[in-house]
């Protein structure tokens, strides 16, 4: 008899320890389940945010293109209006021999653009007598003159300025004294 008890308390030992254990493996496979199933969660979600971004950068794309486009569009209207001014020009000057009236409507067409360029933000470096200024001006030579030295002798090519920022340096000659040794 006292085997028999042996015999059955081991085997309701082994069984209560193997539920125990099949429990535990239940648990741990729902648990793996659930784990699966938010990293399959998280998975979709990464797939809809690259997506998402995706489409993001291309409507960005597509936007800053239309921007640019815009943009370009205004500018071209207003030279439009420079070609009219310079089709009138032309067909002025064919049927006129007077330079003077010519002279004229050159100096109109270019004090229009000039009036564009400045609605642009456009704006002429004013040079001439000016003190040389290597953030304005690109000094492609120096020459003697009774012009104080380091000063704007002549500009050969004007500078601009885009709202503040230097979009071209004017070409200029500077002044330097004049060398008195050369001329004895």
């Amino acid at each position: 008899m006292t085997d028999n008890k042996e015999e059955i308390t081991i085997d309701s030992i082994s069984d209560a320890a193997r539920d125990e254990k099949v429990s535990e493996l239940e648990i741990l496979r729902q648990s793996l389940d659930e784990r699966k199933k938010e990293s399959d969660d998280y998975y979709n979600q990464l797939l809809r945010l690259k997506a998402e971004f995706e489409n993001f950068r291309r409507r960005s794309e597509n936007e800053r293109k239309n921007h640019i486009n815009w943009g370009k569009e205004e500018v071209l209207l207003k030279q439009m209006r420079m070609l009219d001014v310079l089709e009138q020009a032309v067909s002025s000057s064919k049927n006129t021999n007077n330079v003077e009236s010519i002279m004229k409507g050159l100096e109109l067409i270019h004090q229009e653009f000039k009036r564009m360029m400045a609605e642009e933000g456009v704006l002429e470096i004013v040079s001439a007598g000016a003190k040389f200024d290597p953030d304005l001006h690109e000094a492609v030579e120096q020459v003697e003159s009774e012009a104080p030295e380091g000063s704007v002798v002549e500009v050969l090519q004007n500078g601009y300025k885009f709202k503040d920022k230097v979009i071209r340096h004017a070409k200029v000659k500077v002044a330097k004294p004049i060398n008195n040794e050369n001329n004895n």
